[in-house]
């Protein structure tokens, strides 16, 4: 699926006047963080910056901008409990610009959660990628087998997926990017156990999940200590995936399990530094 970027990206190859609307600065409690956007056209909206009566302002503010002669930027502060009536209680800056070149250059083309290397095309592996299609999050996918791709069908369908059909896919844990996260869900045990430890011989993960049971990462860990891996190393390892408490092993629940994992792991790696107001990253022309 297309990205918000993407989206704008087409409106203004065609010519439709739109505004981009975006939380440039966000304090406490707030539906969407800084750098969210939504474009507003006079007869359509895409994308959302938390809903309720801000996006219900927003969009109001957006059109009145679009038939108007007004500046090409416009900034307001809104207190979402005074102003608002919004239980959230924080406070957020709007930046409403005309979509326009130069509205679009400082957008960030690749906005990516996190890098995932995905080692498995099998049912969970394909269930997983289909959960995380819509999302920004960078994937390589690994697997020995043409016909488990074809099954998935989304080749050509999403650039933020590449997909690598390879006899040696446990040689690629040294390509992956620093910090990356790691799913092993292949279909050979000895496999998985190649790659897990080629994952935390590297140790710069930021989160690495092996697919199977307890007493799979029992005889995985036993093996792991007779290589000589780091006993830091393997208490990162997380076997069985997904979240605790979802029931049920059908590949669509085990992905929801464990995309939600992935998405605690990223919460937690992109806390807010300590204070009170989160500003969005500067642009490049500013750096």
């Amino acid at each position: 699926m297309p990205t918000l970027r993407d989206t704008a990206a087409a409106w203004l190859q065609h010519g439709q006047s739109a505004i981009v609307v975006e939380v440039s600065e966000a304090r406490g409690s707030v539906p969407r963080e800084a750098g969210t956007r939504m474009l507003v056209s006079s007869a359509a909206c895409a994308g959302t910056i938390g809903g309720g009566h801000l996006e219900w302002k927003a969009i109001a503010k957006a059109r009145a901008m679009l038939g108007s002669e007004s500046a090409a930027q416009y900034n307001e502060h809104y207190p979402l409990g005074p102003a608002l009536g919004q239980c959230c209680g924080g406070a957020v800056t709007l930046e409403y610009s005309r979509l326009d070149t130069t509205t679009l250059a400082r957008w960030p083309a690749h906005e990516s959660w996190f890098a995932l290397q995905l080692y498995g095309a099998g049912h969970v592996g394909r269930a997983i990628v289909q959960a995380l299609a819509t999302l920004p999050v960078r994937i390589d996918w690994f697997d020995e087998r043409e016909e488990e791709f074809e099954a998935a069908q989304l080749r050509d369908s999403n650039a933020r997926i590449r997909i690598v059909c390879t006899d040696a896919i446990d040689a690629e844990v040294r390509h992956a990017p620093a910090g990356a996260f790691y799913l092993v869900l292949t279909h050979q045990h000895d496999l998985d156990l190649r790659i897990t430890q080629a994952i935390l011989r590297r140790g710069d993960f930021a989160y690495v999940g092996l697919i199977g049971s307890k007493t799979k990462k029992q005889r995985f860990v036993h093996r792991l200590v007779e290589q000589g891996i780091d006993a830091a190393a393997i208490e990162r390892l997380i076997c069985p995936i997904g979240v605790p408490g979802i029931v049920g092993k059908e590949p669509e629940v085990i992905a929801l399990a464990v995309v939600a994992q992935l998405l605690q792991c990223h919460g937690e790696r992109s806390a807010a530094s300590p204070g009170d107001a989160v500003k969005r990253p500067a642009s490049p022309e500013s750096r």
